[in-house]
C-alpha cells in the first residue's frame, strides 16, 4: 500500500459527481434514489454547508462523509474511503473534521449508523472509541403517500 498525501476540505455540490461515483464504487453501499440524487444532497448542503467533508488526493476525491445535524445531534452518514486507500488515517481525518464543525455549531454529541454486515466499518468505529448502543432500537418509515394513507388508518 502506498502512503497518500491528501487533504481534507468541506464538500459542495460541484463534488457531487466524484461523491456518487466513490459511493458507486464501495461493494455494499447503500444509495437512496431520493436522498442521495443530486437534490437530495443539495437540499443537506443547504441545510448544513460546512459540517461534510471529502478526502482529496491527487485532485481525486477518496474519501467522503456526509455530516448534518437537527440543532441538537449530529449524524455521519455515507462515511467511506476509497478501498484502495484505507487505513491510512483518512476516515478518521475526514471524521475529527466533521466533528469539529459540529462543535463550532454548538451541537456536542454524533451518532452513526452502520449496517450489521458492514464488518469493516462497525471494527473501525468500535476500534476508535465510539459507543455500541444496544439499549435503543432504531426505526424508520418511507414517506410517501401510500405508507402515510396506511399509517392514518
Amino acid at each position: 500500500m502506498k502512503i497518500v498525501d491528501y487533504e481534507i476540505r468541506v464538500m459542495t455540490m460541484e463534488d457531487y459527481p466524484a461523491v456518487y461515483a466513490l459511493w458507486q464504487s464501495i461493494h455494499g453501499f447503500g444509495i437512496r434514489s431520493i436522498d442521495d440524487s443530486e437534490e437530495g444532497v443539495r437540499r443537506f448542503l443547504t441545510r448544513n454547508p460546512n459540517t461534510s467533508m471529502v478526502a482529496v488526493s491527487g485532485g481525486k476525491i477518496i474519501g467522503a462523509i456526509l455530516c448534518g445535524h437537527d440543532g441538537r445531534r449530529g449524524t455521519f452518514y455515507h462515511v467511506c474511503v476509497k478501498e484502495e486507500y484505507r487505513k491510512q488515517g483518512i476516515g478518521k481525518s475526514m471524521a475529527v473534521a466533521c466533528m469539529r464543525a459540529l462543535k463550532e455549531e454548538k451541537i456536542n454529541k454524533v451518532t452513526l449508523i452502520a449496517f450489521r454486515t458492514n464488518v469493516v466499518g462497525n471494527q473501525f468505529w468500535k476500534g476508535v472509541g465510539w459507543t455500541f448502543r444496544e439499549d435503543l432500537n432504531y426505526y424508520d418509515f418511507t414517506l410517501n403517500e401510500a405508507n402515510i394513507t396506511e399509517f392514518n388508518k
